[in-house]
């Protein structure tokens, strides 16, 4: 295996560990409006992510930077070809991390309100657009013979993506709730479980069809055991959380959003950014990527810091185990 290969199997690994980590916290943040019934409620909430959630989007800085370095031809054409989607993700990502901080800085009702309502929003449009724009990804957009994104944002608006975009929404979502039951007490706990099990309902029927299509049109035998991965684990996990084992329920979930990203990568490889106007235009791990001594020095440094990041992420999620309820927060500020 050549190391352009490693490096595509890594920044896979890391939109894994992204989506698995940031997705409860964008479904935290959606619950606050569709799970919290008061402003205490939604305390509790977001304090269930409070301690982990910046951590969490290191996860992404790492997955662009890696791409940026080991492929720079794909990152030149991702940034530039998807510039609008993900500038407005970035923008909802500033904006939410603000929003959490600034929260309860003020006492005013309508203050904390317009920041409730912008944690709701910033998570939800990522949560879709992410979806939306993996699903381009792994379909083919506009790439001319000079490596360059040709279309247009319209182009990023068809039936698939958009398909893709509210599988994340709800799975982020459901596994969201699941966490939730995880990490609260009391009756919030109990209508998390409740909810969780209707998320995750219409999860499975959105999460089948998409990869359904996704394995018929560009699947192959790997990508057909990822698929089926994903869509037991689905399966178990709607049905651990309607006995009441969380733990499981979470676990489930997590391995389903691996399974379908896994997928999703092997139905990709070797290319990387595949083009709808001709094959031989497809990006691909060769032609996009480094030299081979500088993906050489970065597997080197990711070798060393990595396990150092992983460890450091591990023990404050064990500092931050216990379960938290309405009991625990003195006001509803």
């Amino acid at each position: 295996m050549e190391l352009h290969d490693v490096w595509f199997v890594l920044i896979a690994v890391l939109w894994t560990g992204y989506f698995f980590l940031e997705g409860f916290d964008f479904g935290v943040g959606i619950l606050t409006k569709l799970l919290a019934r008061d402003r205490k409620e939604k305390r509790v909430l977001i304090n269930t992510i409070g301690p982990v959630w910046d951590g969490n989007e290191v996860w992404l800085l790492t997955a662009g930077g890696a791409t940026f370095a080991a492929f720079p031809e794909w990152y030149a054409t991702l940034f530039s070809g998807f510039y609008l989607p993900l500038l407005i993700i970035l923008v909802c990502l500033i904006v939410r991390g603000v929003a959490f901080e600034y929260r309860a800085k003020r006492p005013e009702e309508k203050w904390q309100r317009n920041w409730e309502e912008a944690i709701f929003w910033t998570s939800l449009i990522p949560a879709f657009l992410w979806g939306v724009a993996f699903g381009n990804i792994v379909r083919g957009v506009k790439i001319d013979a000079h490596k360059e994104y040709v279309g247009t944002f319209w182009d990023l608006l068809n039936g698939y993506s958009i398909l893709g975009g509210l599988v994340t929404l709800f799975l982020f979502t459901f596994h969201g709730s699941v966490f939730t039951s995880l990490k609260t007490v009391g009756e919030i706990r109990e209508r998390s479980r409740a909810l969780a099990l209707k998320l995750g309902l219409v999860t499975a029927v959105l999460a089948l069809s998409f990869l359904i299509w996704t394995q018929v049109s560009r699947g192959d035998t790997k990508s057909l055991v990822a698929m089926v991965i994903a869509v037991v684990a689905l399966v178990g996990a709607i049905g651990a959380i309607k006995i009441g084992r969380e733990g499981w329920s979470f676990a489930l979930s997590g391995i389903t959003i691996a399974a379908a990203v896994a997928m999703l990568f092997l139905t990709l490889f070797p290319n990387v950014m595949p083009s709808s106007l001709h094959e031989e235009w497809n990006l691909t791990v060769s032609n996009a990527s480094s030299s081979p001594y500088t993906l050489k020095i970065m597997t080197w440094c990711a070798g060393i810091a990595t396990p150092v990041v992983l460890l450091y992420q591990g023990w404050t999620y064990w500092v931050f185990r216990k379960r938290i309820g309405t009991q625990h927060i003195a006001d509803a500020h």
